[in-house]
C-alpha cells in the first residue's frame, strides 16, 4: 500500500497528532485479547455493581449497568498509570462498531412479534419525529444564541448531532465554519455523555410518572443507538412488566428516526435553524460572533479576534487515531468476539445459560453481519438502519420463519447483550479528553438543552396522540 497521505478535512481537522501514526494498521493478537478481556471484565464488573435507585421527591436518579460500563470504562480510557494507544482505541472502535450494532439487532427481535400491538399508536411513531425535528429548533436555539454561541448556535441546535450530521455539516460549511465547530462540539459530548445524560433523564421523567411509558419509549427514538441503549435501560427498570415493549417500541422509532431523520434535518430543521437564528439574534441583539449589539449594531464589548475560536470547540484538540485494515479475518475475529461477549454478558445477567441462548446470540450476529454487508453496497443506508429492518423482518408474524427465531432469542436480554459497546464507547474517552477540555459552559448547556428538548418534544407529542 503506498504511504502516500490521503487526508481528509476531517483528518486536517485533527491537527498534527494526525501525522504522527501510520493511517492503517493491522492489529497483533495482543491488541485484540487486551481490548476483549478489558472490555468484558468492565462489562461483568458493572453487572455485578447492580442497579440502584436513589429518589429525588417524586422522582429518582436510577444508577444501573448500563452507567456503570461506561464509567468504568471512561476510566480505564483516561487513567494515565497505562495509557490506552491511539491502536488499542482503533482495535475498540472496531468491536464498538460490531457490538452495538448486535445490540440494534437484539432490539429488533422485539420489533417484529409486536407489530401488530402497535397499529393503534402508528401515528404516535411518526409524530414523535416533529418533535425530534423542531424541538431542539424551537427550543435549544434562542437559549444558543442568547448565551453568545454566534452562528454556532445553528450547528449546536439543529439536530442531536450523530455521525450523518457531522459529515454533512463538515462538507456543506467546511471545517473552520462557526456551524461545523456547533456541530462538533455537540457530537462530541453525545458521544460521550450522551449515553449516561439521556439514561439519567429517562430514568427522572420515568419516575415522576408524568408521561406514558409508551410515549418516552417513542422519544428514545434519536438516531443514536447508545443513547437509545441508556433510557431504555433506565425505562426498563422502572417498568419491568412493560420492558419488552419499550424495547421494541424504541427500537422501532429509532428506525423511523435512522429512515427520515437525517433527510428532515437537512431538508426542514437546518433551512428553519438558519431563518430563526436571524430572528433571535435581533432580539438578543447579538452579532455573528455572539457579541452584544448596541442600538446602533456596533458592538458594545470589543473583544480579541481570536476569542471566538476559544469559545467554541477547537477541532485541533482532537487526536486521530489510526484506522484498522479491515480485512475477513479483521472481521472474523470482531464478530466472533462480539458474540461470544454477548453470551457471556447476557448468561451473567440474566443467570441463564442454555444452547437455545447462544444459539440466538450466533442468530444475532448473522443479522449483523448481513446488515454491515449490505450497507457496504448500499452505503446510503448504515448498517444501523439495515439491522433493525432486518431483525424486525426476522421475526414478524408474516415471516415463514419467525417463530424459529423468536424461539432462539426472546430469553436474550438486549441490554446485556450490547453492553459491551458501552463500556468501548466509555474506553474511548481517552482520545477525546483534550478535545472536552476546550468546551466552554455554553456548548455545554447548549448541548444538553438539545438532546433534552429533542427527547422531551418527541414523547410529548407522543403522549398527546396516545392519549386521543
Amino acid at each position: 500500500m503506498s504511504n502516500k497521505s490521503t487526508a481528509t478535512p476531517l483528518d486536517q481537522a485533527a491537527g498534527k497528532d494526525a501525522g504522527r501514526l501510520p493511517r492503517y494498521f493491522t492489529p497483533t493478537a495482543r491488541q485484540w485479547g487486551s481490548m476483549i478481556l478489558i472490555s468484558t471484565a468492565a462489562c461483568a464488573a458493572a453487572i455485578l455493581a447492580g442497579t440502584h435507585k436513589i429518589p429525588l421527591g417524586n422522582a429518582a436518579i436510577v444508577l444501573m449497568p448500563v452507567l456503570w460500563a461506561v464509567l468504568i470504562g471512561a476510566v480505564i480510557g483516561v487513567q494515565r498509570v497505562r495509557p490506552m494507544s491511539g491502536k488499542s482505541r482503533a482495535v475498540s472502535s472496531v468491536l464498538l462498531n460490531v457490538s452495538i450494532v448486535m445490540f440494534l439487532a437484539a432490539l429488533g427481535t422485539h420489533v417484529g412479534p409486536s407489530l401488530a400491538k402497535f397499529t393503534s399508536i402508528g401515528p404516535a411513531i411518526v409524530l414523535q419525529e416533529v418533535g425530534h425535528i423542531f424541538g431542539t429548533v424551537i427550543l435549544a436555539l434562542p437559549v444558543a444564541v442568547a448565551l453568545g454561541m454566534g452562528r454556532a448556535a445553528i450547528g449546536a441546535t439543529w439536530a442531536i448531532d450523530r455521525e450523518s450530521y457531522l459529515a454533512y455539516a463538515l462538507q456543506k460549511f467546511g471545517v473552520n465554519s462557526p456551524i461545523y465547530r456547533g456541530v462538533f462540539s455537540v457530537w462530541l459530548l453525545g458521544s460521550v455523555f450522551g449515553a449516561v445524560f439521556i439514561s439519567l433523564l429517562a430514568g427522572l421523567l420515568g419516575a415522576m410518572d408524568i408521561f406514558d411509558p409508551r410515549a418516552l419509549a417513542l422519544g428514545l427514538g434519536l438516531g443514536s443507538g447508545s443513547m437509545m441503549l441508556g433510557g431504555v435501560a433506565a425505562l426498563s427498570i422502572i417498568y419491568p412488566d412493560q420492558a419488552p415493549e419499550i424495547m421494541a417500541l424504541a427500537a422501532l422509532s429509532n428506525l423511523v428516526t435512522n429512515l427520515v431523520g437525517f433527510y428532515a434535518g437537512v431538508f426542514l430543521s437546518l433551512p428553519l435553524g438558519q431563518r430563526l437564528y436571524k430572528f433571535w439574534s435581533r432580539l438578543f441583539r447579538r452579532d455573528d460572533e455572539g457579541r452584544r449589539l448596541d442600538r446602533a449594531g456596533n458592538p458594545i464589548v470589543a473583544r480579541k479576534a481570536s476569542r471566538p475560536e476559544r469559545e467554541t470547540l477547537n477541532v485541533t484538540a482532537v487526536i486521530q487515531d489510526p484506522e484498522v485494515r479491515m480485512k475477513p479475518s479483521t472481521w472474523a475475529i470482531a464478530f466472533l468476539a462480539s458474540i461470544a461477549m454477548g453470551v457471556l454478558l447476557n448468561s451473567l445477567g440474566t443467570k441463564s445459560f442454555t444452547l437455545n441462548d447462544v444459539t440466538g446470540v450466533v442468530i444475532l450476529g448473522g443479522l449483523t453481519a448481513l446488515a454491515f454487508l449490505l450497507a457496504k453496497y448500499v452505503p446510503s443506508v448504515p448498517s444501523s438502519v439495515w439491522v433493525l429492518a432486518l431483525a424486525t423482518l426476522a421475526t414478524a408474524p408474516f415471516t415463514p420463519f419467525s417463530s424459529t427465531i423468536i424461539g432462539f432469542t426472546h430469553n436474550l436480554e438486549a441490554l446485556y447483550v450490547g453492553l459491551g459497546s458501552i463500556a468501548l464507547l466509555g474506553m474511548n474517552l481517552g482520545r477525546d479528553v483534550d478535545a472536552l477540555k476546550t468546551l466552554n459552559w455554553r456548548i455545554v448547556i447548549v448541548a444538553m438543552l438539545t438532546f433534552s428538548a429533542s427527547f422531551i418534544a418527541a414523547a410529548a407529542l407522543a403522549q398527546f396522540v396516545i392519549n386521543v
